[in-house]
């Protein structure tokens, strides 16, 4: 770092090159922000800080031990930060060559959706709904019972009915249809999880880590919907605010595409 500051000519494109990897840094600690990555940044760092320091010190031992230990560094962090790589790729993955995104359209279906989750959440019916935004979820749908079945209200509620085969598994809608139901979805270990959400909140919450899809819960304990998206949970919705939630998640564009997409309802969040 010395060794560049004497650079005695600095170009214009020095000037881009270093703006450049400010902008991928910034963009990287905005995913890493809320998550368990965040906090195993902080650890790697105040790690390599520790060992300059030792270096400075001339504390043989203790700089043996931390060369050793850093010399794995890069495959260790493959393995810590599996989950939040693939939480990247995936974001980038959904712009298109142009740079633009591919949007994933849902209009008559959200009402659908609403007067399901309604009638689920008065009569206090557990559910789980996954809408497949620009992130695909074939690997989920295959893990259940495949239908493609044109989306509606009374579909879903039948699918939800108790002691039925499908009534514990996530339900995944994509462009209007239903794919599949009675699907298995990864459970989401968020250490700042509230302990009142069970496995299906926590299922709703992990696909939406792992993916851009939006998920909708009925609890089946205290019959109220939430809503999860982006890794984030906004819980005792009214018909209302899930319908002006789903729209403005499915119309609006958002205002970076990289942050973490803004909570559209009420305030009530558990972060993950």
């Amino acid at each position: 770092m010395l060794e560049l500051l004497r650079i005695s000519s600095f170009s214009f494109r020095d000037l881009i090159d270093i703006a450049l990897v400010a902008f991928i840094s910034y963009r990287f600690l905005l995913l890493m922000k809320g998550t368990r990555g965040m906090q195993m940044t902080l650890g790697i760092i105040a790690m390599f800080m520790f060992f300059w320091i030792t270096r400075y010190y001339n504390l043989a031992a203790i700089e043996w031990l931390l060369s050793n230990i850093l010399t794995y560094i890069f495959f260790a962090i493959i393995v810590l930060y599996q989950t939040e790589l693939r939480m990247i790729l995936t974001r980038i993955g959904v712009f298109s060559i142009w740079g633009g995104r591919n949007r994933a359209h849902m209009n008559d279906g959200v009402d659908e959706i609403v007067q399901a989750a309604s009638t689920l959440a008065s009569r206090k019916i557990g559910g789980l709904i996954v809408v497949e935004r620009e992130v695909g979820l074939r690997n989920y749908a295959e893990s259940g019972i495949a239908l493609d079945a044109a989306i509606s209200y009374s579909l879903l509620v039948t699918i939800f009915c108790p002691n039925t085969p499908l009534h514990d598994g996530a339900t995944i809608v994509k462009k209007n249809r239903i794919v599949a139901a009675g699907c298995f979805l990864p459970l989401s270990t968020g250490p700042h999880l509230s302990q009142e959400l069970g496995t299906r909140h926590r299922a709703g919450i992990g696909v939406t880590e792992d993916t851009d899809a939006v998920a909708v819960i009925i609890s089946e304990e205290t019959g109220t919907i939430s809503l999860a998206i982006g890794g984030k949970i906004t819980r005792s919705l009214s018909g209302d605010d899930l319908r002006n939630a789903l729209r403005t998640t499915h119309t609006a564009r958002r205002r970076n595409d990289f942050e973490e997409p803004r909570q559209i309802a009420r305030e009530d969040q558990e972060s993950v």
